[in-house]
């Protein structure tokens, strides 16, 4: 069993800052990647940041220079720092853990979202 709890999330004005963490417990061996993703309502998933193993981190276009994706010491946790927010901003954030199982495949893992609202 992997659980994934995620905070952080509210309502912020245009311009304003907010901070969501992400911890992933349980059977969790092999950490391959964890991030954030996000969905709007009438809209697909959409990656918003990961990390790797390695470490190299990945951010879509939108989010570049305003959000930053760091990696807690036990690289269980990671943390999304969000600057300048935007109200396209707004939506659900989910976090996603990828493990490398047994087998050397790697199963994905979901948190329950939390709501980033961003209106004045």
């Amino acid at each position: 069993q992997v659980q994934l709890v995620e905070s952080g999330g509210g309502l912020v004005q245009p311009g304003g800052s907010l901070r969501l963490s992400c911890a992933a417990s349980g059977s969790i061996f092999s950490i391959y990647a964890m991030g954030w993703y996000r969905q709007a309502p009438g809209k697909q998933r959409e990656l918003v940041a990961d990390i790797i193993r390695s470490g190299s981190i990945t951010y879509d276009d939108s989010v570049k220079g305003r959000f930053t994706l760091s990696r807690g010491s036990a690289k269980n946790t990671v943390y999304l720092q969000m600057n300048s927010l935007k109200p396209e901003d707004t939506a659900v954030y989910y976090c996603k853990v990828d493990l490398i199982n047994d087998s050397g495949y790697v199963d994905d893992y979901w948190g329950q979202g939390t709501q980033v609202t961003v209106s004045s």
